[in-house]
């Protein structure tokens, strides 16, 4: 298994983690007759336990190498999945999805950090676009195995597919090559210090936090998605996993539109049309109020498509502002993505009269300060070379 590919697959952890699990959200409201807040609180502590253990792989596979710390956490993803699968009470089942989020970290940081060591320039940018190409595939196919796997079989065999798929994963893992030629040393002190330096890197820090907004309104729908379409609608569940894979498309289209643009177009002018995309989107989200399904999976599918546009850009020009602890500075850009994604999941599922507008609330929000901060870092004088 090549390099790239196995990227490829490390950077689709959390999109299997999530997606192919969501039609399966009702259902568990009905069985163990509980409300949608409890219930999503299995997505919501996946993704903050997801984004704090970010912080730990990163730095340590700094220190030991990212091989060794990229096969503890495929197994411990193995583990959590088959715990998940054999959970007997939500709580149970929110224990066990952390384990697996401890694992699905450590795939995630792990990808970009491989990125940063093995390829750069307009390589890099290519492949975090691909990257932002399979991910929606996997989005987009994932919810409608989900819904297979629930009509056909339980629930319980999502889980068991998630961990048998993470196998291919580890045995790419296995045949890797340690790329790090370098280790840091020290030990939990030297780490923290790594991120003081990264925190006192105001470019990095700057993008970091901006762009990271952008994706509230995205992680907000992925939480919300199966009630809206399913209890809201009244939609079944495979007519849910096709609207949802109409979505993935459009980040899928937005990716692959931004491989051919980041050929030849300077990448601020492709994150100016992507943010004011985002924008005028969520602003028609906001004045056709999506009382029927068609017009908020239209609008959706153009906010989406323009977010996918502007992630593999976004992270290129993040991660070009180091050129040190790349372990460390991944598993940043990651972890203020899915903190976001935690917020606005934990947002969306108060009891709103309506989730379409708070999705897009959080849509004109979460992209108002992204496209702001590009302005201002341009006009600023700030330039996209490596900061120490």
């Amino acid at each position: 298994m090549s390099n790239f590919v196995l990227i490829l697959l490390l950077a689709a952890f959390p999109a299997l983690s999530t997606d192919m699990y969501l039609p399966a959200i009702p259902t568990l409201c009905t069985v163990w007759d509980i409300p949608l807040s409890q219930a999503n609180l299995s997505l919501v502590v996946f993704f903050i336990a997801f984004s704090s253990f970010l912080l730990i792989h990163g730095p340590l596979s700094d220190r030991f190498g990212r091989r060794p710390i990229l096969l503890t956490g495929i197994l411990l993803f193995i583990t959590g999945s088959l715990l998940c699968a054999f959970s007997q009470s939500i709580n149970a089942l929110i224990a066990a999805r952390v384990v697996q989020a401890i694992g699905a970290a450590a795939a995630s940081a792990l990808s970009f950090a491989l990125a940063k060591d093995l390829y750069d320039g307009e390589y890099r940018k290519k492949l975090l676009a691909y990257i932002g190409i399979i991910i929606p595939l996997c989005t987009m196919t994932s919810p409608t195995i989900g819904a297979l796997i629930l009509q056909q079989i339980s629930w319980r065999g999502i889980f068991i597919l998630q961990g048998t798929l993470a196998l291919f994963a580890l045995y790419g893992s296995f045949r890797l090559q340690e790329p790090l030629t370098e280790k840091e040393s020290g030990g939990v002190a030297e780490a923290l210090g790594r991120y003081g330096i990264l925190f006192r890197n105001a470019p990095f820090m700057i993008y970091c936090v901006a762009f990271a907004m952008a994706g509230l309104a995205f992680f907000a729908f992925i939480a919300s998605s199966s009630n809206i379409y399913i209890t809201t609608f009244g939609m079944s569940e495979k007519a849910y996993g096709l609207l949802f894979a109409f979505n993935a498309v459009s980040l899928t289209l937005g990716s692959f539109m931004c491989s051919r643009l980041c050929v030849g177009m300077e990448s601020r002018h492709i994150l100016y049309i992507s943010f004011s995309g985002m924008l005028l989107a969520a602003l028609c989200m906001v004045v056709l109020g999506n009382d029927t399904p068609v017009s908020f999976a239209v609008t959706m599918f153009f906010y989406t498509m323009f977010l996918g546009m502007s992630r593999p850009i976004s992270n290129h020009m993040i991660l070009e502002q180091v050129d040190r602890y790349a372990g460390a500075a991944a598993s940043l850009v990651t972890f203020f993505f899915f903190l976001c994604g935690a917020l606005a999941m934990e947002i969306v599922s108060l009891d709103w009269q309506s989730k379409p507008f708070v999705i897009a609330t959080l849509g004109v929000i979460g992209t108002v300060l992204p496209l702001g901060v590009t302005f201002a870092m341009r006009y600023s004088g700030r330039t996209d070379t490596p900061q120490t």
